[in-house]
């Protein structure tokens, strides 16, 4: 199987090289993107691909159910370069529907370590019991609580210190929450776009 990933990078390198010679050349120079996506692990949602971007024009940061968490290091450590050494001026923090770690953080059911990292989706989904609860049934409960992870995240992005001094520096750096859909591919801007310390 993993001859078959071989030959799919060499007949992928050939296409790439036969529609632009320069093209590996060129990435071989600094990476300078203009967008951080904070995305979701899922092997269904292919970050450059839903934009239709080339390697090099996103810096991508995934980890289950797309969380910006303030006391990960791994996350902090992307923000940080993304911000302060490539400068990226949009952040692009994008759930999906159908998301399994949201439904696991709130199933009720114990997995281990996974189970401490969605703690946080516990608490979004503890904070909005009463909307979520008015919803029709679980996979209209489950997509809004996808939505809600989103926004929190943004919120949590927007507030870290990596993010507040750039601003504090004039730096143009813009905070997205997205939501994909598998079913049709499309994303939907949420309309919680940062824009500074507002």
């Amino acid at each position: 199987m993993l001859e078959d990933l071989i030959a799919n990078n060499r007949r992928w390198a050939e296409r790439k090289i036969a529609a632009d010679p320069g093209f590996f050349k060129r990435l071989e120079g600094q990476q300078s993107p203009d967008y951080l996506w904070i995305g979701c692990s899922d092997s269904r949602v292919p970050a450059n691909e839903i934009v239709g971007l080339d390697p090099g024009e996103l810096f991508v940061h995934r980890n289950v159910a797309n969380l910006a968490p303030p006391q990960d290091a791994n996350y902090l450590s992307v923000l940080q370069f993304a911000v302060d050494v490539l400068q990226v001026k949009h952040i692009l923090v994008v759930g999906h529907y159908g998301c399994g770690g949201v439904a696991a953080a709130v199933d009720g059911r114990r997995r281990g370590l996974v189970d401490h990292w969605l703690h946080p989706i516990r608490e979004v989904s503890h904070d909005h019991k009463a909307e979520l609860d008015g919803l029709c049934d679980d996979a209209a409960r489950l997509d809004r609580l996808c939505e809600l992870n989103v926004i929190r995240q943004v919120r949590n992005v927007a507030s870290d210190v990596f993010v507040t001094d750039a601003w504090a520096r004039g730096q143009s750096i813009k905070v997205h929450g997205w939501v994909y859909s598998i079913a049709n591919g499309l994303v939907t801007d949420l309309g919680v776009t940062v824009s500074g310390c507002e």
